[in-house]
């Protein structure tokens, strides 16, 4: 009985992607830039919140969600930085791309510390990892709710950035939809191969794609 308790805990703790709090700032291996599919937010929690960019005629695809520092298994986060915290200024000046100061001040928070950056730096590596992708237009033209595999999305992200492997970019799911893409970069924003915990996809065939509002 006691082995089979042992080799049940063993296996959660092989198989569980390991998150840390409370580390110093700075250490880890890569980013993950995590992009996350708009109208699928919105029907989730946006909507509930009357969140403005989830209002009719926001036309927003693939938000900025974060730029995630990474170990190769698990991630830090709540680090401790020298650095000061972020302003209302700096964090309302992602909203273009984040869609609220809430989100940044929130990813500040948990993930930005932990870049060992200041939260200027942070920001403006997070915006510029951002814009150096090529959102597929493909995606943003439906102008009707499709439902299709989950890795046409990440064929349509590969057809739009030339630079990313298969390897180094998924694509996730929630409720039966499309939620994020994410792709892993090195600290410098090259692209590179993902860590085991994060390269897994939604291997859903029939996930809901939703249209911009």
């Amino acid at each position: 009985m006691r082995l089979t308790v042992l080799l049940g805990f063993l296996l959660a703790t092989l198989t569980s992607p390991a998150a840390a709090e409370g580390e110093a700032a700075g250490a880890f291996d890569y980013y993950v830039l995590s992009l996350s599919w708009s109208p699928t937010w919105c029907a989730l929690e946006g909507d509930d919140r009357r969140a403005p960019e989830c209002a009719a005629g926001a036309g927003r695809g693939f938000s900025l969600h974060g730029l995630w520092p990474q170990y190769e298994t698990g991630w830090p986060s709540y680090c401790r930085t020298p650095h000061r915290e972020a302003t209302r200024g700096q964090t309302a000046a992602m909203a273009d791309v984040m869609g609220s100061a809430g989100l940044a001040w929130h990813q500040w928070k948990k993930h930005g510390r932990c870049s060992g950056l200041t939260a200027e730096d942070y920001f403006g590596l997070a915006r510029l990892a951002y814009e150096r992708v090529e959102r597929p237009a493909i995606l943003r033209e439906l102008g009707r709710a499709v439902t299709l595999p989950a890795h046409v999305v990440e064929a349509a992200w590969l057809e739009a950035n030339p630079a990313l492997e298969a390897d180094g970019i998924t694509v996730t799911c929630r409720a039966g939809r499309i939620q994020e893409v994410r792709l892993c970069l090195t600290r410098d924003l090259a692209p590179r191969r993902c860590g085991a915990d994060v390269v897994r996809d939604c291997t859903l065939d029939a996930a809901l794609l939703a249209p911009l509002r």
